[in-house]
């Protein structure tokens, strides 16, 4: 019985070595985000199902501050913090509508539920847009290189004062 341990503890203290190694060496794993098109709900796009041609009105649903420092360039802000005004966001949304049919929602991840319901709201504004919430939200266009950091706003809508 302890030669079984005895040997287990030598397995376990091998691996772990390698393994420790491994990642100093290497680094942690790299783990992209990966948006299977077949998986898709019905409102759901996946960043590369898009043409770089595509005009797109992206509309940020995370926090004032994160969409600050982190949006994509020229994005419009719509979350639901309460002490945002939201009739600034419908004003904003209206208007940059008319020069981009296509809108895309997104939030912080995959998990993020925002997405969804703020592109409810402007679907309900029936402006005639298509609408769709981004699969992998921040982090795939984050992964794709197409988000700004520590950025200047380009288009800002006021908070209620």
């Amino acid at each position: 019985m302890i030669k079984g341990i005895s040997e287990l503890v030598a397995i376990l203290a091998i691996s772990l070595g390698a393994a420790g190694t491994t990642y100093w060496l290497k680094g942690p794993p790299v783990r992209l985000f990966v948006c299977d098109p077949a998986s898709l709900k019905p409102d759901e796009i996946c960043l590369q199902q898009l043409s770089p041609a595509t005009k797109v009105l992206w509309v940020d649903a995370r926090h004032r501050k994160e969409w600050e420092e982190s949006g994509v360039p020229d994005s419009a802000l719509w979350n639901l913090d309460a002490s945002e005004n939201m009739q600034t966001f419908e004003a904003d949304i209206a208007a940059r509508i008319l020069e981009s049919p296509r809108v895309i929602v997104y939030c912080g991840d995959e998990n993020c539920g925002l997405s969804r319901q703020v592109a409810e709201r402007i679907r309900a504004l029936q402006l005639g847009a298509e609408v769709s919430v981004l699969r992998g939200g921040w982090r795939a266009l984050n992964e794709a290189g197409r988000t700004r950091s520590g950025g200047a706003m380009i288009k800002d809508s006021n908070p209620k004062s």
